[in-house]
């Protein structure tokens, strides 16, 4: 196994279906067609793959006839998203793909207003509501801002560099800062993001040729794809990687690997809302994962595997990442263990 995918906390799984249960659907089939046991539900610090996460997406839209999966006031209609990046691949540049977008989704959607803001160097994306939050309108929200952001890195090829982002609410799931890589500013007035004004000039780059095959990877490219390899959390955990099996080297090892100091990593790693030692038990995490649901290896090379020297270790630990055994995780959705 040469990657180590990242995962999804079972948090978002709960937000997305708040649609579907407040229609009064059942989710467990739902989520079975996505390949999520219901029974991971029950704990808190389950994990699911992106894989699965992109095609409980999917499943939710055909379902409800609705891209924001019921979690709005008033349905979406399917097809909004396909129609409004038709008209903006002809837009010139970022700022006027934004606006326009915008524009497009301020007739259909009735529970907040996007805005696009210039104050002095720095661009802001905020999301102004349009009637008191609940749960649901609030993961609408954030989801709604970051597929808008990765829409807007796929329009100009590249990602785009963020100053911040705010939450009105408090931050439940450690994934949020690794998707944008800035720190988050929770207790907000609205939710947004801010980046420098000058990538609002970029040239859209995009045509109807790509536009189509775009669509046919859509929910799941906007998920996985436009995350910026060449963080220094990503170099960081494609060369601890390569360690993973042994010992871990320390951050004096990995900043000379890389070519920059101690201090100057730590200071970039902040930037990016992250932590060195979160970025190890995340990768262990992961590749415990990884092999539990992809190969038939006994649990205690799967501990080997990720650095441990002792399947009880192993089971403490990955215990406190996901809130299961790795045996009962193995059980939910994993082949059986021989």
């Amino acid at each position: 196994m040469n990657l180590t995918h990242h995962t999804v906390a079972i948090q978002h799984v709960h937000s997305i279906v708040g649609g579907a249960r407040a229609r009064g659907l059942d989710t467990a089939p739902l989520l079975a067609r996505a390949g999520i046991p219901a029974a991971l539900l029950e704990s808190p610090l389950a994990r699911i793959s992106q894989q699965q996460y992109a095609l409980l997406i999917h499943v939710l839209r055909r379902t409800l006839r609705d891209e924001m999966w019921g979690l709005l006031s008033r349905p979406l209609p399917p097809g909004s998203f396909g129609q409004c990046m038709r008209q903006l691949v002809r837009c010139a540049t970022l700022q006027e793909a934004l606006r326009d977008g915008f524009a497009f989704y301020h007739l259909l959607v009735p529970d907040f207003v996007p805005r696009l803001s210039v104050r002095g160097d720095t661009a802001h994306v905020q999301f102004v509501l349009r009637r008191p939050a609940d749960a649901r309108l609030d993961y609408a929200i954030k989801a709604f801002m970051l597929l808008s952001y990765q829409a807007a890195s796929w329009l100009v090829a590249r990602r785009i560099p963020l100053l911040g982002v705010d939450y009105t609410s408090g931050v439940t799931s450690g994934d949020t800062s690794r998707v944008y890589q800035v720190p988050l500013r929770q207790a907000q007035p609205h939710v947004g993001l801010s980046f420098e004004a000058r990538w609002l000039d970029l040239p859209i780059v995009q045509s109807q040729q790509s536009l189509r095959e775009f669509l046919a990877g859509s929910p799941a490219n906007l998920i996985v794809k436009y995350r910026d390899t060449r963080s220094v959390t990503d170099r960081i955990r494609r060369l601890l990687r390569k360690r993973l099996g042994g010992e871990m080297p320390s951050l004096d090892e990995v900043g000379e690997a890389l070519a920059v100091t101690p201090q100057t990593l730590r200071r970039r790693l902040r930037e990016e809302g992250r932590g060195f030692q979160q970025i190890k038990d995340e990768l262990r995490r992961d590749a415990a994962i990884d092999f539990l649901l992809h190969t038939q290896l006994h649990l205690l090379d799967v501990a080997n595997r990720v650095g441990f020297s002792d399947a009880s270790t192993f089971h403490r630990a990955f215990k406190q990442w996901t809130g299961v055994a790795p045996g009962e995780y193995r059980l939910a959705h994993g082949p059986a263990e021989h």
